[in-house]
């Protein structure tokens, strides 16, 4: 961390900013310094996306002071932003597929001579920052849309790096990075800040902010509730207490349920989906959670994908109840009682602009057409027993479900399949982006619901939560399982160990 000017370089004071209806900041405090990583923690909810956003440029507030190197500064647009310096990374990554990596960087202060873009120089400066990131590996003309999720982080973090920004805000950075691109961010997030670079780093995983972070500012409820807490000398529970406003105990919901195991419900034998993953066979019972473990690209979504029907097997069967399962026929896998929770579920799973009720009952609207039109009392009364079941918050079937928490956005999620019957529920990612409090609440619903003789089959790229939730464990590495047995039975470094090597145990 470099302190050699003690004056802060952005410091925040009383920041307000008021929507209709709402007051999402109201006093928000916040000084950071040159070269140091400040956290920034908060529950779903609680004020952090719309203050990178104020410090983005992208919304302007209502009330409070910014100072920039002690001067008082506005900014008022995104562009603004970057000329002071201030560059923002957001969680939900803002590249364009259609162009190349290059463009991506460049876009909006393109490099450029008499109206002639000087593609040669930008492709260089390309490599050279790709390079300082430790990806030397991808092509300046590659186009964005054929990279991982992982490369798009990368080419995001290179577009902030190219403004040659003082403060990089990274938005839940590691969301979609596997352990091995994780410990090449804190290189990242490390060698930025000894070059003097201040990092504003959000994240809901409180491990990564032991690891990477040097002070600490929380905001609860839209407030300032602690900052410049030193991450050494603040214990975990107290972060908890403060962003929470109790005490979270049980993280993973109990621990593993004692009662006994139903059937076989799921069986996969031998399943391949060419290119991807060969040779895949569980048996997942009524009462069971089996977890997924393994890296970014290892193959884990497109398991759950196919059992679902998204992708058309290349090999192997999938018996239902000993039923053999039409392959690639979603509404099949649907009848037989299969719902999938996406790893994006604002973009593959939810209608971001219907209210929560009509997410809910989306897959089951037969059930509800009366002579060719829907019962709407009948599907908002089937919702809301699932609303208050599930403990969605705020308890309004008719709000807006782009406006709930990413943890309430899930549980919306698990009601659909609920509402339509489904006893086998794919869980992929079940609590990215979600903060601590609701996780708890989340891993305290997956065990309830297993309990009550739902078969899980889960992806997790937390390793901790694969073997907290999971009664039996499958370790994949580049398409195949490399290990299966209890997860009582297997620790996090053999995991480690097993997805890094890719060799049988």
């Amino acid at each position: 961390m470099v302190t050699a000017d003690p004056r802060p370089l952005l410091h925040i004071t009383d920041i307000v900013k008021h929507f209709p209806g709402a007051k999402a900041l109201d006093g928000v405090d916040l000084e950071v310094h040159a070269g140091e990583v400040h956290c920034l923690l908060g529950q779903n909810g609680a004020g952090k996306s719309t203050l990178i956003k104020v410090l983005a440029g992208a919304h302007q507030p209502n009330s409070g002071e910014i100072r920039w190197n002690g001067e008082v500064v506005t900014i008022g647009s995104p562009t603004a932003a970057l000329e002071l310096g201030i560059a923002t990374m957001y969680q939900e990554l803002d590249v364009v597929d259609g162009l190349s990596v290059a463009e991506n960087i460049f876009l909006g202060h393109e490099l450029s001579r008499g109206g002639l873009l000087r593609r040669s120089e930008a492709h260089s400066r390309t490599r050279e920052l790709l390079a300082r990131l430790g990806h030397s590996e991808i092509s300046p003309g590659r186009e964005v849309g054929r990279l991982s999720a992982a490369g798009k982080q990368i080419v995001s973090m290179a577009r902030a790096l190219s403004h040659d920004a003082r403060v990089i805000v990274m938005d839940e950075p590691s969301a979609v990075l596997d352990p091995e691109e994780v410990a090449n961010l804190y290189r990242i997030v490390r060698s930025l800040s000894s070059e003097g670079v201040a990092v504003i780093y959000i994240s809901h995983r409180l491990e990564e902010i032991r690891e990477i972070g040097d002070r600490i500012t929380v905001l609860k409820d839209g407030r300032t509730v602690a900052e410049n807490l030193a991450v050494a000398d603040t214990p975990t529970a107290d972060l908890i207490r403060l962003m929470t406003g109790r005490t979270v105990e049980g993280d993973f919901g109990g621990g593993r349920g004692t009662h006994e195991r139903g059937e076989p419900v799921l069986e996969v034998e031998n399943l391949a989906l060419a290119g991807v993953f060969e040779d895949v066979s569980f048996t997942v019972r009524a009462g069971q959670i089996v977890g997924l473990a393994g890296l970014v690209g290892a193959g884990r979504s497109e398991i759950l994908e196919t059992i679902y029907g998204a992708r058309r097997a290349t090999g192997g069967s999938i018996r239902v109840k000993g039923e053999k399962l039409r392959p690639g026929s979603v509404p099949a896998a649907v009848d037989a009682g299969i719902g999938l929770a996406p790893e994006e579920r604002k973009s593959q799973g939810l209608l971001l602009d219907e209210p929560v009720y009509r997410n809910i009952t989306l897959s089951t609207f037969a059930r509800f057409a009366r002579s060719g039109f829907l019962d709407e009392r009948a599907e908002r009364k089937a919702a809301d027993e699932q609303i208050t079941s599930l403990q969605v918050a705020p308890n309004d079937g008719a709000r807006n479900i782009r406006t709930l928490s990413g943890g309430n956005q899930q549980k919306a999620m698990l009601a659909r399949w609920l509402v339509h019957g489904c006893d086998i529920l794919l869980l992929d990612e079940p609590t990215r982006g979600v903060d601590v409090g609701a996780r708890a609440e989340i891993y305290a619903l997956i065990r309830r619901l297993a309990a009550s003789g739902a078969a899980v089959l889960m992806v997790s790229s937390e390793i901790e939560e694969v073997l907290g939730l999971a009664d039996e464990v499958l370790v994949i590495a580049e398409g195949h399982v490399v290990h299966d047995g209890p997860a009582d039975q297997i620790d996090e470094h053999k995991v480690l160990d097993l997805v890094m090597e890719g060799t049988h145990a």
